[in-house]
């Protein structure tokens, strides 16, 4: 079995339900490491200053998770930062070392969205389905040679009750899980 890690990009998780929530469900798996990169990164990342050890990082993965909310129908501005610093360094400054031995690894999208489902979709509130909003970071997959797994989402993140919220995260782990075997 080998390493999943998930790289958590919350702006502030203290104030989550649902990212907290899939957090703590997927904390019971084994041979998971999950990385707070807002509480790693409070003042940002530098592809100098921290590259190297987020190279080690990814290295040293079995598997990648990019969890984080949508916002404004993208990402969090700290995982564009770190795309920039890290895959960079990866794929352009030192693609013999780093990049070309990450190729081949798993990535997957483990998002949550304030809206209901039908709103993602041609003619939905959003007008686009949830997948296309990830076609930057399935793209980037691409490029790096990385395996694009399907994107995990827990709609209604921030209104689901307790119980339903647990359900959602229990989900995510059980997807994680099978993933593993």
């Amino acid at each position: 079995m080998s390493k999943t890690l998930i790289l958590l990009f919350h702006p502030d998780l203290s104030r989550s339900k649902a990212n907290a929530a899939m957090a703590t469900a997927a904390a019971r798996l084994p041979d998971v490491e999950i990385v707070d990169m807002q509480s790693a990164y409070p003042d940002g990342i530098d592809m100098f200053r921290d590259g190297e050890s987020e190279a080690a990082r990814l290295l040293a993965a079995g598997r990648i998770v990019l969890q984080f909310p949508v916002q404004w129908y993208s990402t969090p501005p700290l995982l564009k930062a770190w795309q920039d610093s890290v895959l960079t360094r990866m794929f352009y400054v030192n693609y013999e070392t780093e990049g070309r031995v990450l190729e081949g690894t798993e990535l997957m999208v483990a998002a949550t969205a304030g809206n209901v489902p039908e709103a993602y979709r041609p003619g939905g509130r959003n007008m686009f389905e949830i997948e296309a909003l990830f076609a930057p970071l399935r793209a980037t997959a691409n490029r790096c040679g990385l395996e694009w797994s399907p994107p995990f989402v827990i709609y209604k993140a921030d209104k689901l009750p307790p119980e339903a919220l647990r359900a959602e995260a229990d989900r995510y782990a059980d997807r994680l899980a099978e993933a593993c075997r």
